[in-house]
Order: C-alpha cells, then sequence, then structure tokens
C-alpha cells in the first residue's frame, strides 16, 4: 500500500492511473476504500488518483488518544499532499471529507484548479440562515462515540447510520461497508471534542475554485440545505442530484456519481 509522509504522520493511499492528479478525501468512519469504485474510471479518464485515509484512520490502529484530530489537522495534512504533487489539482471531498476540502479551498486556492463538495458535512450558522448553535450534530457524534468507548460498537455505528443515512440504514448496507466503518469506529472518539465551525457567509465567499455540489436524490435534509445555502454564494458553482442515492451516493449510484464527476472535470 502506498504511503506519503507529511507533517510528521505517515498517511497510507490508494492510487490508480496517470496524468494530472484528482485527490478525493473521505468523511467519517470511512477511509480510501470509500472510493474504490472511482479509481478505475478516473484512470480510464487519464487522470491520477490518489485516495487518501486521513490521519488516524485505517489501516492505522488508533487509540482515540491524542489532540492532533481536528478538521484543521486534517486539512493541513491534505494541503501537504497537495504540495507534495506540485498541485494545484482536483479536489473531491464527501460528508466530513467535504468540511475539509471546503476550509482547504478557502485557506489555500492556489492549491486547487477544480473541486467537488460531495455533501459536506457540518452546520450552519446564523449568517447562512442557520439556527444559533445547537450542537445537535456533534451530540450525536458524541452519543455514538461513547458507545464505542463502551464497548458497544454495533450500536454505536447504528446510531450513527440512522443520523447520515436515515432510520434502518445500518442494516441496508452491505457487510463490507459496515466492516469499513468498524475498521474506523475509533475515530469517532476524536470526533468528541472538534468543536467543527459551522459553516458561515464569510468562510463560503472566500472560495473562488470552479466547483460542483453533489447531493444524493434521498438523502437526509440536514445535507440538502447546507448546498441550498452555499450554492448562490459560491461565484458560477454548479450542483448535481446522483438519482436513487442518499448520503454516499458515490457508493450507492458510482455510475451516475462517476458521469456527473468527470462531466466537471472535462469542462476543466
Amino acid at each position: 500500500m502506498p504511503t506519503i509522509t507529511v507533517n510528521g504522520h505517515t498517511l497510507h493511499t490508494a492510487e490508480a492511473g496517470s496524468g494530472p492528479p484528482v485527490v478525493l478525501v473521505h468523511g467519517t468512519l470511512q477511509d480510501q476504500r470509500y472510493w474504490a469504485p472511482q479509481m478505475q474510471p478516473l484512470a480510464e479518464a487519464g487522470f491520477r488518483a490518489i485516495a487518501l485515509s486521513l490521519r488516524h484512520f485505517w489501516p492505522e490502529q488508533w487509540d482515540g488518544v491524542g489532540d492532533d484530530f481536528t478538521i484543521a489537522q486534517h486539512m493541513e495534512d491534505v494541503a501537504a499532499v497537495i504540495r507534495t504533487l506540485g498541485g494545484p489539482v482536483r479536489l473531491v471531498g464527501h460528508s466530513r471529507g467535504g468540511h475539509i476540502a471546503f476550509r482547504l479551498a478557502g485557506a489555500y486556492p492556489e492549491l486547487l484548479h477544480q473541486l467537488i463538495l460531495a455533501e459536506p458535512g457540518g452546520e450552519l450558522d446564523e449568517t447562512l440562515g442557520g439556527a444559533p448553535a445547537t450542537g445537535a450534530q456533534a451530540a450525536v457524534f458524541a452519543q455514538a462515540a461513547e458507545m464505542v468507548r463502551d464497548g458497544k460498537l454495533e450500536e454505536g455505528m447504528a446510531f450513527f447510520a440512522d443520523y447520515t443515512g436515515g432510520k434502518g440504514a445500518w442494516g441496508r448496507r452491505p457487510e463490507a461497508r459496515r466492516q469499513v466503518a468498524r475498521d474506523n469506529a475509533r475515530t469517532l472518539l476524536g470526533q468528541i471534542n472538534e468543536a467543527r465551525k459551522p459553516y458561515g457567509l464569510a468562510a463560503v465567499k472566500l472560495i473562488r475554485t470552479p466547483t460542483l455540489f453533489v447531493q444524493g436524490e434521498n438523502t437526509q435534509p440536514q445535507f440538502k440545505t447546507i448546498i441550498a445555502a452555499m450554492l448562490p454564494q459560491v461565484p458560477g458553482a454548479a450542483s448535481v442530484v446522483v438519482p436513487r442515492a442518499t448520503h454516499s451516493m458515490s457508493l450507492e449510484n458510482p455510475a451516475d456519481f462517476n458521469t456527473a464527476m468527470l462531466g466537471f472535470f472535462a469542462k476543466g
């Protein structure tokens, strides 16, 4: 398995193809394997696909101890990876990975050529029509993490899956996908005190990279709300809905996701 060391930490990657680089960043309870349905199509389209396992995710076995599991640290790690590639790159982020990609686009626009935000995770502040900080999402993450800490792994995974994929989502998922979540279960401990900042209008207005927002047709309302608030504020941004899919649209309907992704890249 290829590795790259940045900021004093070794990250594991999966790679396919050659050509202009596309960096793919996974979300909560995922790792580089999340992007398996995208790797070969990207390679066949003439790109070098690089899927990262972020700091402390599989195959790393993390004990949940330390203060380096944050959006900011993961963002700096991804930025460092892009610099080793010579940037700028095409960047794809899903869920929490979308949040990381969003923050990177605002902080280091010179590192990006194009940006895909697939249902970026988080909450909106009042400047984007959100409610005053309720901490609702953080509370869900914390409760799931405490279940994992208490040895109730399956209960924790099911509780979290209900939030992102709807009631009963855990039971509907293939066993291979559930195992990926189990492999990364202890990373939830890092999110208890992550204090993820909500999206605000000033931060969204920093995005100047050509951007595509992607959502699943049957996704949960909170993800649709985030995209609806951001889309008009990013100049020239486009959006696409992947049919017959929920939050994990690139896994559930990879054919349509890949068509949208490659179509967007072709415009660059």
